[in-house]
């Protein structure tokens, strides 16, 4: 079998500026013209990405994260090869006073609120019997609670104005359990039934909530992993390689726009088929593991 070629270094996963700009899209142009968009984690990797497929299609989008250098230069990025302004806040929605203060200053500027992406998260490979306190409670406070505070702010701000609106949570693949990652497993399995739960509760609000599950995907986020751990995420799944962030923009497209217009309490898993390949050790397999010389 012929193997993918290894990635020259971390620096080049994910795309530029002007590939976001350019990349040929599924959609039409206009498609989300006129509608506001709240996108986390806009700074980096797939919120990024998303901030800008959404401003492509006419979307107003407002970003937010927790450096306020990495949301300037997404802002700086959509100006200079969009021609469009965006809003950012820098924050953490780990905070619910902040992540209130984000929903009235987007209303204040846009005037309304139609999608909120959930695209902020963060988690670190290790043998969960090393755990700190902290350090698992820094992920659950990112990945489930924070979630949790923005999709509520979101759902008020609908309710009390009588508007529709939809939510799409980007979760992970935790069908076969994340071994070396389980704080953010049980963060993101917590998202995915929360989502789950809130799409029937909020269904007479017509209010759709939705995730999505990336796989392995080219974004600096595998920095945080050693250069050859980062490599083998290449063979994750059966199609031998990552996925672009492109594959992510788009997947939220589809679940906001009118293509999406009759799914909610949905998962849609987007992996090169990874949930279903077998191997997940995001730090390396265990030698115990190991089969066959692999």
């Amino acid at each position: 079998m012929t193997m993918p070629a290894p990635l020259d270094s971390p620096r080049q996963w994910g795309m530029s500026d002007q590939e976001l700009a350019t990349a040929p899209l599924s959609f039409r142009p206009d498609l989300l013209e006129g509608q506001v968009c709240v996108v986390s984690g806009g700074g980096s990797g797939m919120g990024r990405a998303i901030a800008y497929v959404l401003t492509r299609l006419g979307a107003q989008v407002m970003i937010c994260g927790r450096r306020l250098e990495k949301l300037e230069q997404t802002a700086r990025g959509i100006e200079q090869h969009l021609g469009k302004q965006i809003g950012l806040k820098a924050m953490t929605i780990r905070d619910p006073q902040a992540v209130q203060a984000l929903f009235t200053e987007t209303l204040e500027r846009f005037g309304r609120l139609d999608h909120l992406i959930n695209s902020a998260g963060g988690q670190f490979p290790q043998a969960a019997l090393d755990y700190s306190v902290k350090g698992w409670n820094a992920v659950i406070d990112t990945n489930l609670n924070g979630t949790w505070y923005m999709m509520q702010a979101a759902g008020r701000a609908w309710r009390d104005r009588g508007a529709s609106g939809s939510i799409v949570n980007i979760v992970a693949v935790v069908t076969r359990g994340m071994p070396q990652v389980a704080h953010t497993a049980a963060a993101r399995a917590g998202v995915i039934y929360l989502s789950k739960s809130l799409a029937i509760e909020w269904a007479p609000l017509n209010i759709r909530v939705n995730c999505l599950a990336p796989g392995s995907i080219a974004t600096d986020g595998l920095n945080v992993y050693t250069p050859e751990v980062a490599e083998s995420f290449t063979y994750s799944n059966p199609m031998k390689r990552l996925g672009d962030v492109m594959d992510i923009a788009e997947g939220v497209v589809y679940l906001t726009a009118p293509t999406g217009k009759f799914i909610t309490g949905e998962l849609l898993t987007i992996d090169g088929g990874r949930q279903i390949w077998g191997e997940d050790w995001p730090a390396g397999i265990p030698d115990y593991f190991r089969v066959h010389g692999r």
